[in-house]
């Protein structure tokens, strides 16, 4: 299993009305742990798609515990628990400074020919950088 975490501090921006981080924002934070969680590794996403790879979003799942706020420093921990296929699963888990799980969360991600728009296998670089988290 890989796992990585980045912090993120709450800006004003991320909140409502109440003070809380607005619903909507977890998916800017998710993306924020999975781009840095696949840099760390050497796997930029600029970089696949200049070589003709995306990955959009297939499926978003939260899990709201509790809220964070305004000014808080959360450190999201995403971890990828299986190889990839055609797509890719990434989970969250979200702490504030505690260190209270607050929330939990998982996106699946697909890996598509920019070109054609269809499905594709994962590019071998991400196979191979990964590999050694599996055991393989």
């Amino acid at each position: 299993m890989f796992v990585n975490q980045v912090q993120v501090r709450v800006r004003y921006a991320d909140t409502d009305q109440m003070g809380y981080v607005y619903y909507g924002k977890y998916a800017s934070f998710y993306e924020i742990a999975r781009v840095e969680a696949l840099r760390n590794i050497g796997v930029s996403y600029k970089a696949l798609e200049e070589q003709g790879v995306m990955m959009p979003v297939l499926e978003n799942h939260s899990h709201y515990l509790q809220p964070a706020q305004f000014d808080d420093l959360l450190t999201i921990k995403v971890s990828i628990r299986q190889m990839p296929s055609a797509k890719i699963i990434f989970h969250y888990e979200i702490y504030n400074e505690a260190s209270q799980l607050i929330h939990r969360g998982e996106t699946v991600l697909v890996f598509i020919s920019k070109a054609t728009r269809k499905i594709v296998r994962p590019p071998s670089l991400i196979l191979e950088v990964l590999k050694p988290y599996f055991g393989l």
